[in-house]
């Protein structure tokens, strides 16, 4: 999204075709880095009916490279729906996303950029545990009243490594641009509560981002 807000389950940034469970509900906190810019996340995400997740986002970021240095607020929405859920085989579902960020800084910068995003969410469990996650997106992103739109990919992979620790890696990006590929881990220090971290390149910068997450 336009937010640069990761509203998939960390570490990644493809997503998963999976909600929480009816009543179930999660809180987010995370740190990023992309290129010269670092910020702070914060989400919190709820299942009000069965197959459906939704999920609030916000985060805070500053770009040290610039001059004069730029801070941007973001904000994010999200609906998942998730009909088809499968503990193995295929899994597949929709989701919509909407975001905010604004931009500013010491001269006088002030520009708000919005964003708009469906996502058709495809999963394929394997009995050994592994996921494999497809994303196809359209997504429209509107500046200074100028609305551009753009269809996004991404593929993905969790492999477990232990029943705590899981392994993953993607690649994503958009149809006119080259991908961002990354990996990272995902560990269950208890039941909901999961320590993550993952590192990436593409598009000549690096990123990366470290978070906590609990699901109850």
């Amino acid at each position: 999204m336009t937010s640069g807000l990761a509203l998939a389950e960390r570490p990644m940034n493809v997503d998963d075709a999976g909600t929480l469970d009816l009543g179930g509900a999660k809180v987010e906190f995370g740190w990023s880095k992309d290129d010269r810019t670092k910020g702070l996340e914060a989400a919190v995400g709820y299942g009000p009916i069965e197959n459906v997740e939704v999920e609030l986002a916000g985060g805070w970021a500053r770009d040290d490279d610039a001059d004069p240095e730029q801070t941007f607020k973001a904000v994010g929405f999200a609906v998942k729906w998730v009909p088809l859920q499968q503990e193995t085989g295929l899994s597949a579902g929709l989701k919509f996303e909407y975001g905010r960020e604004k931009a500013t800084d010491d001269a006088g910068l002030d520009e708000t950029a919005t964003g708009k995003a469906v996502i058709a969410l495809v999963q394929w469990t394997l009995g050994s545990g592994q996921l494999l996650h497809l994303n196809l997106s359209r997504e429209w992103v509107e500046v200074d009243d100028d609305t551009e739109a753009e269809n996004g990919w991404g593929l993905g992979t969790a492999y477990p490594l232990s029943d705590q620790l899981f392994l993953v890696a993607e690649a994503f990006g958009s149809q006119h641009g080259a991908p961002d590929k990354a990996v990272g881990v995902r560990y269950e220090i208890q039941e909901g509560l999961k320590l993550s971290g993952e590192i990436g390149r593409g598009n000549d910068r690096s990123f990366a981002n470290l978070g906590i997450a609990w699901e109850f």
